[in-house]
């Protein structure tokens, strides 16, 4: 009876087992075929974030959540490779995908607690977790991913799948992969690990928060001990180096990328037009933009803008905290503090500083290096009066204020940015290559760039281009044209009559054109403008590259009333510069992709081969002659103190001085500057270009044509000199070079208008001596047809 009931059970264990067999065969073959495919496997591309350079291959920027390293699995280093196959898979090079016995044990493990509470996961199977499946605690799951453990096994050799896990695994801290991980953590490359680092690192892949070295120490270190005893059994190291890696004191070094600062405006320009070609793959397909900047020229074009405008704010009174964090509610707030402070940059010897105490004893400051100082009244300076000052309101220095502070060991002093913005862009005349770009005073403070985003109204600067239109329309440089008061009825505002003035009331009468742009004489360009049409001009203007909407349908057009960037002024001016080809901007040189293939190479457009024709090369010659003068004896004279006989360039003002611009440049380099205020007011008596502009521009200038033989532009065929002054051979028409009087109207030829002048005023204009203060028309100027807002055109341009 026993033995009876014995087979009887036998039969049925038997049974179930085969039912089970059956039901587990059946599900594997209806599972398999619907796995998912390798091919993300055997073309494995990780996400790699983007890196931008500088032409001279320095890091300028980095965008992207994963901070991950693609290396071979043959470059990392053996101890580590140990390390983490103790830790995670004994027997990787034994099995199939499945380790069977780690499976058996989970499994009565799991049965016994009731549940999915541990797994065996080879190394394959979290490979094929990583890449495909979900992190749900399941059978069913458990089961896919054994079958896909599988496939990758008959299908990648186990380097590939090591390489594969060793890229791919989360690591804590933003890592991605071990040798992310061995920067991010001990900043070393990995190859350069030691045992006891890389057990720590092996230790990860479990838990990355719970056993991150730097959040649980502890539990890092049990970890670690872990898995040096079992490359100890496993025969990988020796006792003696075990118990060394135990002893080993680890020092944790966060790595911080080396990005260069200068170039952050460049840098975000380049990933924002990534962005727009690639949308979000941008951030994840590791790309190695280059750029056509140099970080020397950034450096110093950097320097040079912030210097002006450090000087100009000297002396302003403190405007305030420059941010505030609550810390009533830290539990801990020396590191609240220090956490917050990484997160911000010292930008031009200002340290960022968060406030501790505030009282009228002084201020206790905590720096980013967790150093904690007091400033006393006398360190205090100028911002001992915002100290818990209510009538600040959130501007007031408070526990909790962010301030500026620069100094060393123990003086250090409030310091704060300055209001004051500008940009500066310098182009390769002949390519429109950009040597160096700065959009503003500090990149982390206010990204918005000033070189490529503020529309601005130009002044003066905008005045070579309306001179340009009238030598093609047939005016010579020593076309005589009357610098006198003109009154044009009902072309002010609200159809009152539109009186422009000379700024110091000065006029000179029959002046030449080249000495009119000297000088900067806003009369003489109001009827150069009259003279050869607002259409026309309009229309000739845009082979500059300027677009409609940026110049207005009126007379004020000729006062540089209009709004455009100071890169699309750069754009023009190098129409001049490269004898009247029209050449684009542009800072992206080459793209690679992860594996360093070349991707894209910018064909650029070039002056004199591919780039096409905009003005006749005898007009920006003669528009370069004519701007040697502003340089010479004109607005700009500033700018000679280069010493160079190839510098041409105009300066610009707006009304009231609310801008300041200078465009620079010899037959190489243009370089645009402009200063001013993000909401425009008054920079008061120093805010003219040729006071503000013009210093950043020769201290930049200085170094980007160091070494540079001086070569001014030659004369293109077709150009005749006669008495000093150049003129075009064949001239477009006969009938313009004409004097014009306050209407507008050529009564007479120049050669009599010439007998006009008084000999006060010719002999100023002959000599070179006319007045070179640059004119500002202080009175409304003409409304725009164009229904752009009137207060704008309002404020006329020198």
């Amino acid at each position: 009876m026993i033995k009876k009931i014995i087979t009887t059970c036998l039969g049925l264990l038997l049974g179930l087992a085969l039912f089970g067999v059956g039901l587990i065969a059946i599900a594997i073959l209806v599972t398999y075929p619907k796995l998912p495919s390798l091919d993300t496997l055997q073309h494995y591309k990780p996400k790699m974030p983007l890196t931008i350079y500088s032409s001279d291959g320095q890091v300028i920027g980095v965008y992207g959540e994963q901070r991950r390293e693609f290396t071979k699995i043959g470059d990392f280093p053996k101890v580590l490779k140990n390390a983490v196959i103790a830790a995670e898979d004994k027997r990787f090079y034994d099995h199939w995908g499945v380790d069977v016995w780690g499976v058996a044990r989970a499994a009565i493990g799991n049965v016994m607690a009731g549940g999915v509470q541990s797994g065996a996961s080879t190394i394959t199977q979290q490979v094929a977790k990583n890449f495909y499946l979900s992190s749900e605690r399941s059978f069913t799951r458990k089961f896919n991913e054994a079958l896909l453990a599988y496939k990758i096994e008959q299908s990648l050799s186990k380097d590939k799948i090591l390489e594969l896990y060793f890229n791919q695994i989360y690591l804590g801290q933003r890592a991605y992969g071990f040798a992310s991980a061995a920067q991010i953590y001990f900043n070393k490359n990995v190859n350069e690990l030691t045992l006891a680092e890389a057990a720590m690192l092996a230790g990860l892949p479990k838990a990355p928060s719970a056993y991150n070295p730097i959040v649980n120490p502890e539990r890092a270190k049990l970890r670690q001990a872990y898995i040096l005893n079992n490359m100890l059994e496993e025969g990988m190291i020796t006792l003696q180096q075990r118990d060394q890696a135990l002893k080993e004191e680890l020092h944790y070094e966060r790595f911080v990328q080396n990005i260069d600062q200068s170039a952050l405006y460049v840098a975000e320009m380049v990933r924002q037009e990534l962005f727009e070609k690639y949308g979000e793959d941008a951030y994840t397909q590791g790309f190695k933009v280059y750029t056509t900047v140099d970080t020397a020229h950034q450096r110093v074009a950097t320097e040079a803008l912030r210097k002006v405008l450090r000087n100009f704010d000297r002396g302003s009174s403190y405007r305030g905290a420059e941010n505030y964090i609550d810390l009533s509610k830290s539990d801990n707030v020396e590191e609240t503090v220090s956490q917050y402070l990484s997160t911000l940059y010292t930008v031009d010897k200002m340290i960022p500083a968060v406030v501790l105490e505030a009282s009228r004893k002084g201020v206790q400051i905590q720096l980013p290096s967790g150093r904690k100082v007091t400033l006393n009244s006398h360190a205090l300076g100028f911002a001992a009066r915002a100290v818990n000052n209510e009538k600040m309101g959130d501007d007031r220095i408070r526990r909790g204020s962010v301030i500026r502070v620069k100094g060393s060991g123990d003086t250090f002093t409030v310091v704060q940015e300055p209001l004051l913005q500008g940009a500066l862009v310098s182009l390769d005349a002949k390519t429109g290559a950009v040597r160096a770009l700065v959009g503003g005073y500090d990149y982390h403070s206010k990204t918005f760039n000033r070189a490529t985003q503020a529309m601005r109204q130009p002044g003066s600067t905008f005045k070579p281009f309306v001179y340009s239109a009238a030598l093609a329309k047939g005016m010579t440089a020593s076309t005589m044209i009357n610098d006198a008061p003109i009154s044009l009825p009902g072309k002010g505002a609200n159809g009152k009559a539109w009186n422009p003035k000379n700024s110091d009331g000065r006029y000179s009468g029959y002046i030449t054109l080249r000495q009119a742009l000297t000088a900067s004489k806003n009369m003489v360009s109001i009827r150069i403008l009259m003279s050869i049409g607002i259409g026309y001009a309009q229309q000739y203007i845009q082979r500059f590259g300027f677009k409609p909407s940026e110049i207005p349908a009126s007379l004020s057009m000729a006062l540089g009333t209009g709004e455009t960037t100071p890169l699309r002024i750069a754009e023009g001016y190098s129409v001049f510069a490269n004898g009247g080809y029209k050449v684009s901007a542009h800072v992206i040189d080459k793209i690679y992709d992860s594996q360093g293939r070349l991707r894209a190479q910018m064909q650029p457009l070039v002056a004199g081969e591919n780039a096409p024709q905009a003005i006749d090369p005898r007009n920006a010659y003669i528009m370069y002659k004519i701007m040697q003068d502003v340089v010479r004896v004109g607005t700009a004279r500033g700018a000679a103190a280069l010493g160079r006989a190839d510098i041409a360039g105009k300066t610009g003002t707006t009304n009231d001085n609310k801008d300041a611009w200078f465009v620079g440049f010899n037959p190489s380099v243009v370089t645009a500057v402009y200063i001013g205020f993000d909401k425009p007011r008054s920079m008061g008596r120093a805010g003219y270009g040729g006071t503000i502009a013009v210093p950043v521009w020769v201290e930049y200038m200085r170094f980007a044509l160091k070494g540079t033989s001086v070569k001014p532009m030659k004369a293109p065929e077709g150009v005749v000199s006669n008495g000093g002054e150049v003129y075009m051979r064949e001239r477009m028409t006969t009938s313009s070079d004409l004097a014009l009087d306050n209407s507008g109207v050529a009564p007479r030829p120049a050669q009599s208008a010439r007998r006009a002048v008084p000999n006060e005023n010719r002999r100023r204009a002959e000599s070179g001596n006319a007045p070179a203060r640059e004119e500002l028309d202080e009175t409304p100027v003409l409304p725009s047809n164009t229904g752009n807002n009137n207060k704008q055109q309002l404020d006329s341009l020198f």
